[in-house]
């Protein structure tokens, strides 16, 4: 079990949506509050509103440019203290076929959603392996094993991000380390991220989320998926033809046309 009272949680993307109501649980627990966030006016709105309920420190930063994650973490550690838990919450969706993206979006959203989560648990594991205590959460995708139209990019760096944290967790058991990792695979989340999806799958509500994650994490959870018939993707697939699969999850289920009608999170 991973303790949350008195222990420093860290959340990235910790000003809105799930991150902020992961921080304000965290906080009713009685744990020590970082987030990091690159919209500064919402970072001091979210550390003004949560401060009420305990300690909070908030930092501005772009989590892709490592050379300052590496600058912060030392920070950090200086001024607030080892960081015993680190929930890499932050991600971004650039939707479309990918063919019509470019080279920046490809860019951006490998950084945000697969490369910032490495080199952010890089900087503070080593602590908690010579303390033989502390947790890793990543907050993947169920794209992160559900492959779909007009999300090839997202997909790809959330399946990049699965296979990394769960071959950490693997590494953390192996070397004994008391170091747990929790990989997270939510459905679509109504959190204003995937605006304009339709699904018949129900859209997961970020309060009920909030709250598995932080549950999962205090029961070393190995992998939480969301809602429970993601459990089966993965069987499903080895069970079936591929195209069986398709014609199920695409045509039934409608999973492939959910990104028809996507806009994605208002930028005003």
């Amino acid at each position: 079990m991973t303790k949350i009272k008195s222990s420093c949680v860290l959340i990235t993307g910790g000003a809105s949506g799930i991150g902020k109501l992961m921080g304000r649980r965290v906080l009713e627990k009685g744990g020590k509050l970082i987030i990091l966030d690159f919209n500064a006016i919402k970072l001091q709105e979210t550390r003004k509103e949560l401060q009420a309920s305990g300690e909070v420190h908030a930092f501005e930063i772009d989590i892709t440019q490592t050379e300052k994650l590496k600058e912060l973490a030392i920070k950090i550690q200086r001024e607030v203290g080892p960081v015993d838990i680190l929930i890499n919450n932050a991600g971004i969706v650039f939707g479309g076929y990918f063919h019509e993206s470019n080279a920046a979006a490809i860019d951006k959203t490998m950084a945000v959603n697969a490369l910032a989560p490495m080199h952010l648990t890089q900087l503070f594991l080593s602590g908690m392996i010579s303390r033989k205590f502390g947790h890793i959460c990543n907050i993947a995708s169920s794209a992160g094993l559900v492959s779909n139209p007009k999300m090839a990019i997202y997909a790809g760096s959330k399946w990049a991000c699965t296979g990394w944290s769960d071959s950490l967790r693997l590494e953390m058991k192996d070397l004994k380390t008391g170091v747990g990792v929790t990989t997270v695979t939510p459905y679509y989340i109504n959190t204003g991220m995937f605006d304009g999806v339709k699904s018949l799958i129900p859209i997961l509500e970020e309060e009920k989320v909030a709250a598995k994650i932080i549950r999962a994490i205090e029961k070393d959870r190995i992998f939480l998926s969301m809602p429970w018939s993601m459990r089966f993707v993965r069987f499903s697939q080895g069970l079936f033809p591929i195209w069986f699969y398709d014609w199920f999850v695409g045509r039934v289920i409608g999973v492939y046309k959910t990104m028809d009608e996507f806009k994605g999170r208002s930028t005003n």
